[in-house]
């Protein structure tokens, strides 16, 4: 097993020389210097522009403060307690398994 992993790399390595070779020799030696985009308009100063909506047109107002939570209607919640005693009720009318396993090794 060992043999046949370093034969398989040996091969590996070879033919990843042999690539850099072959495609090595058709790209130019000389540097390509990076020239990042120029754009100057971006980092010029100029006035800033006229507000517009982007709601589409509609007023809307707005407001500070806080309003109290009795504004806000919410539904009443069920006990701890009477949600476990449902649950309860929900599992003995489950359905139950027809088979029962035994030994499962």
């Amino acid at each position: 097993m060992k043999m046949t992993l370093l034969i398989f790399c040996f091969c590996l390595l070879l033919t990843t020389a042999a690539f850099g070779q072959y495609y090595g020799n058709g790209r130019s030696v000389e540097p390509q210097l990076y020239q990042p985009p120029d754009h100057p308009s971006h980092a010029s100063y100029s006035s800033l522009g006229m507000e517009h909506s982007i709601v589409g047109g509609t007023t809307y107002a707005m407001a500070t403060g806080d309003r109290p939570a009795s504004d806000f209607p919410q539904a009443a919640q069920a006990s701890l307690g009477d949600v476990a005693r449902e649950l309860r009720k929900q599992h003995e009318h489950a359905r139950k398994a027809v088979i029962v396993w035994e030994k499962q090794r």
